[in-house]
């Protein structure tokens, strides 16, 4: 997956000097008290450059609190006036982008749920047409890299330059403490592909609880992301949205106070020590992948001999027997079940596969 992006750097556009840049405010404007409340709350820290708040809130199901819709617009148009901090609003259709600009909303964010529909997407970045505004992109619900990639290309060849990704994290089957899996691997792959593109992180709907968002945080900027977007109210245990996961200013001055911000580099010791031991690790890179090639070709004799003998290809006892024994093994050698099971389960695939295009190859 190649692409380039044309994107406008984020300080040439915002003010990020004080780290970590922070995007702060309710799930949802309740009440223009609240509203301005909570954006005067968060005056006095200097990280917070934006103020966010959700407007048009459609649910899961009907019945809930859907947002106070356009009134909206107005208080946030006044925390903008009176506080000097940018403001930024979801929307999910264009109507909803021609109500913000006509209230000078300064960045516009796109959802979950809206990512997943380039059709919706498209409409947006069409009614947005050459107006130069910063446009947030989150990740889909699903851990799925394409959509979050096939969203951000389709904004930037519509001529959006001033785009940031949100990772939000992802909706997961398994069991996890999390509301969202962060799965970290993906907003790291993103920039991998696009170094150009900011990505800042949003440890609120992440974590899905307060207790777990300075841990979170921590972590986000540890992996080099561009900044936060942090839920905060002035009450929120009477929160009509998502109270469980948002915090009061309060709060979140102290939270931030207690960061580590880690230098990128370090001194010419230690980028020289560094390099060794990355170096060890490419060393130890080219063995395993000789390895793995190795071990392919034998799995591609197993499946040649099971073709001449017409046995099928999936031996579940077999495979039973390998995830028992090596993940046993790969916990004693101080690796996570968790890990090993990953691990075997790609390398069964891969084997599978093999077999496979070897069960169909031509005698």
């Amino acid at each position: 997956m190649t692409s380039t992006l044309n994107i406008t750097p984020l300080g040439d556009w915002l003010a990020v000097s004080d780290k970590p840049f922070v995007i702060a405010g309710p799930c949802s404007a309740e009440t223009e008290e609240q509203v301005m409340e909570t954006a005067f709350g968060l005056t006095g820290i200097s990280q917070v450059k934006v103020f966010r708040a959700g407007i048009w809130k459609p649910r899961t199901r009907p019945g809930a609190f859907e947002g106070v819709g356009n009134s909206g617009l107005k208080w946030l148009h006044r925390v903008k006036k009176e506080t000097g901090l940018l403001v930024t609003v979801e929307v999910a259709n264009p109507r909803h982008v021609e109500e913000a600009l006509d209230h000078d909303i300064d960045i516009l964010w796109i959802g979950a749920r809206t990512v997943v529909n380039p059709f919706a997407v498209q409409e947006i970045g069409e009614a947005i047409g050459g107006r130069d505004i910063p446009v947030m992109i989150k990740n889909p619900l699903n851990p799925d890299l394409k959509t979050w990639i096939g969203a951000i290309e389709r904004l930037n060849q519509l001529g959006l330059q001033k785009l940031v990704a949100v990772h939000r994290g992802f909706s997961f089957f398994n069991r996890s403490p999390y509301r969202n899996a962060p799965m970290w691997e993906i907003p790291i792959e993103l920039k991998r592909l696009f170094p150009n593109l900011p990505v800042i992180s949003d440890p609120s709907h992440i974590c899905g609880n307060r207790e777990m968002i300075p841990a979170t945080i921590q972590k986000a900027l540890d992996l080099e992301m561009n900044g936060l977007m942090i839920e905060v109210h002035n009450n929120p245990v009477k929160a009509l949205t998502d109270k469980n996961q948002q915090i009061t200013p309060v709060q979140l001055r102290e939270m931030l106070s207690k960061l580590i911000l880690r230098r990128e580099s370090g001194s010419i010791e230690f980028e020289n020590k560094l390099e060794e031991l990355r170096s060890e690790i490419d060393k130890l890179d080219e063995e395993l992948m000789d390895i793995l090639a190795r071990r392919m070709k034998v799995v591609e004799d197993i499946g040649t001999y099971k073709k001449s003998n017409k046995i099928t290809i999936l031996q579940l006892k077999r495979w039973n027997q390998i995830i028992n024994d090596r993940i046993e093994a790969g916990e004693k050698m101080g690796m996570s079940r968790e890990f090993m099971l990953k691990l075997l389960q790609t390398l069964h695939e891969e084997g599978i596969q093999r077999q496979i295009d070897v069960m169909n190859r031509e005698d």
